[in-house]
């Protein structure tokens, strides 16, 4: 049994920490102290104690952070979230809730002396707020049904809320007499999205006055539209923003239901006017994605992220600045390659601040409106996620790498240079040694240079031959940046004895739109060559064991494994395959996002006269079965509707039928990811014994 000592892992969030008046109260949260590992390698179990650093903002004032702190409890298989804060100068943090029941959605007031939250006392989810060192919660509205999340109007005369609205009949409603049947009668697409069926419900806005007493009921701003605002399944309330007078609200649309849903990206951007009830499209000549509206402080502009073609979710997310008096609009990526994501304006209106991935890393870049400029601010082997926030001169961010959960800094714009604000993880990753991550560049079968991480297990001996992986990503358009994860996470292999090799093969972002684009109607083309150039440049070196290659990858990772299981021509000894997609004609009447579809395979398998989808039906998995002769570990989510896990049990099915060493681990209650601690370590679990059976 492990020999455990305990730390107070709030002694370790920063300097000596303190807390609230709100810790005087008995403990009913889960924060877990810091145990003294045994070993200074990553376990699975270790993997999921990390805290998760999220829900930031700074206050009106910019002198304290507001964040969140999610821990899982593995025992318990649950998660708790508290609210902490820290000031800006650096110093104690202080934990300002202490419940059984998660805080989410946190947010300072616009006067900064109260911090509004979401919380389920009763079982319904209401906005509550208290002081700002977490004394004197009151519960704020009493919504039937709940709500979803709220933004404080900036002149606090108004929130909004946004809730579930129920809008179609379900079978009860049909037939009211059969209170006991449990059935779905459908008649259009869409019944079904990313891992949850249509509830016959659809996400509103709604507009209430503030300070008048407990707030009731507001004003369904799309009342009677069976249109998502925030949009469904991903959508935060970064699609919603006050202007800054208070009287208008912008939000993103996707205005469609049913199969014209399921075939289009075209949101659009609506402007409300809380004094006319006027609703007007401010992006309606643009066919893909808008979104994620911000005002200017001054609120005479309007930012936001744009994607030009429709269907076409991978295309790029340009920034777009329209002037709302003479509803110019101007597109300052125009001349520029890269995406633009989690857009912040500077106090003074003149600069733009963003998140754009350049070569495998995710960097803070500003726009200077006056000029066109667009500069880039920080440099280094990370990624920055989330919106920046000008906070005393630097910029408020989320870092986070592949051998370091986030954690928040401030960056000098001027110099690149960051520093800590937080170290919520530091008790754990001080007893762990983490291997080297290693940026190469290596040529590709046309002679292109591409770019790939390598990396190395702790304590790596030159002088050894060690396993390797290849990672294969998904996506297929998901660079392979400096993330982490709980189920992906390089540093566990690592841990495990193996090095990795992750290349940044055609169909990533951050290396210019051709690379991009290359993989739509090609995945089984010169992709898959990048993945061959990949583990063959890395194989050369001495310390690699050329007879003991594995490769793994999830999603269009998973469907590249399947692929090569029928082409590797014996480079590799053991496969993993999670969530991939094994048969193509299958998969297309079964997804439920058809604009996916439709760009990157070319259309559907019974077009015969299209000569790109018939392409890519060619490159299908299954075709190739009878060419598989290396193990396979197939894993698979019961709740995935982006890939169904039909395909997972065909795969495997396949491999058992051709007598190949085979096993398949299905997560019933799972869906395209796995979420839930146990399930994660089973996961992280069985992965190893796999890989450790066929290559150690």
């Amino acid at each position: 049994m492990r020999k455990v000592l305990f730390l107070s892992v709030l002694a370790l969030l920063i300097g000596t920490g303190t807390q609230s008046t709100a810790m005087t109260e008995e403990k009913k949260t889960y924060v877990p102290e810091t145990p003294v590992l045994e070993s200074d390698r990553m376990t699975p179990e270790v993997l999921w104690s990390f805290g998760q650093v999220g829900n930031t903002e700074l206050s009106p004032d910019g002198q304290t952070v507001l964040f969140g702190v999610t821990y899982y409890h593995i025992e318990e298989n649950k998660s708790y979230r508290e609210l902490y804060t820290v000031p800006v100068k650096g110093g104690a943090v202080s934990q300002i809730t202490n419940t059984a029941l998660n805080e989410s959605g946190a947010r300072w007031r616009p006067d900064g002396k109260k911090v509004g939250y979401l919380f389920a006392a009763d079982g319904e989810t209401q906005l509550w707020e208290m002081n700002p060192d977490g004394s004197q919660p009151v519960q704020i509205s009493r919504v039937e049904g709940g709500i979803t999340g709220f933004k404080y109007s900036p002149d606090q005369k108004h929130i909004f809320y946004t809730k579930a609205v129920k809008l179609d009949d379900d079978i009860h409603d049909l037939f009211p007499d059969l209170p006991k049947a449990n059935a779905r009668l459908e008649d259009d697409l869409m019944y079904r999205h990313w891992d949850k069926w249509h509830d016959y419900t659809y996400n509103h806005i709604f507009v209430a006055e503030y300070g008048q007493g407990e707030i009731t009921k507001g004003k369904d701003i799309l009342e009677g539209e069976k249109f998502d605002s925030p949009g469904k399944p991903f959508d935060g309330l970064e699609e919603v923003v006050w202007s800054p007078d208070g009287k208008q609200l912008v939000y993103s649309c996707k205005k469609l239901t049913g199969k014209d849903y399921s075939l289009s990206t075209n949101t659009d951007l609506y402007l409300y006017d809380l004094e006319t009830g006027e609703t007007t499209n401010l992006t309606k000549e643009n066919k893909g994605y808008d979104k994620s509206p911000l005002f200017s402080p001054d609120g005479s502009k309007l930012a936001w992220t744009s994607m030009a073609r429709d269907g076409y979710e991978a295309d790029q997310t340009r920034l777009f600045v329209m002037d709302l008096k003479t509803g110019e609009k101007t597109n300052y990526s125009a001349a520029w390659e890269q995406n633009a994501s989690h857009l912040s304006w500077s106090n003074d209106g003149k600069l733009i601040y963003f998140i754009s991935n350049i070569h495998a890393t995710d960097e803070i870049y500003s726009l200077n409106l006056k000029s066109g400029k667009i500069s880039r601010l920080t440099d280094g082997v990370h990624n920055y996620q989330l919106a920046v926030e000008t906070a005393d001169g630097k910029l408020l961010a989320q870092k986070v790498s592949m051998s370091q959960p986030a954690e928040l800094y401030l960056v000098d714009p001027k110099t690149g240079k960051d520093e800590p604000l937080t170290a919520v993880n530091k008790g754990l990753l001080d007893q762990l040694e983490m291997g080297k991550v290693e940026e190469r560049w290596v040529k590709t079968v046309d002679n292109k240079d591409m770019h790939l991480w390598v990396i190395y297990p702790p304590h790596f001996d030159p002088n050894k031959k060690y396993p390797t992986l290849l990672y294969c990503q998904g996506g297929p358009q998901g660079t392979v940046s400096q993330f982490w994860s709980t189920r992906w996470n390089f540093q566990m292999m690592a841990a495990n004895g193996y090095i990795v090799v992750a290349p940044n093969r055609r169909g990533l972002p951050g290396f210019g739109m051709e690379w991009l684009e290359q993989i739509s109607t090609d995945y089984g083309g010169l992709n898959i060559q990048d993945y061959f150039s990949a583990i063959d440049a890395v194989s050369k070196e001495p310390f690699v064991d050329q007879e003991r290659l594995g490769a793994v990858g999830a999603s269009y990772g998973g469907f590249s494994v399947n692929f090569l299981a029928g082409h590797h021509e014996g480079r590799f000894s053991a496969f993993i395959s999670h969530c991939g997609i094994f048969n193509f004609d299958q998969m297309y009447v079964t997804t439920e996002e058809m604009w996916f579809e439709n760009w990157d395979i070319g259309g559907p398998f019974w077009d015969q006269d299209n000569s790109a989808a018939q392409r890519s039906y060619s490159f299908s998995p299954h075709l190739f079965v009878e060419k598989w002769d290396t193990p396979i570990l197939v894993i698979h989510g019961e709740k995935d509707f982006r890939i169904p896990y039909t395909q997972g049990m065909g795969a495997f099915n396949a491999a058992v039928l051709r007598d190949i060493p085979a096993q398949f681990l299905y997560f019933p209650e799972e869906n395209h990811w796995v979420t839930s601690p146990q399930n994660g370590i089973v996961w992280q679990r069985v992965f190893k014994q796999w890989l450790d059976k066929w290559l150690k």
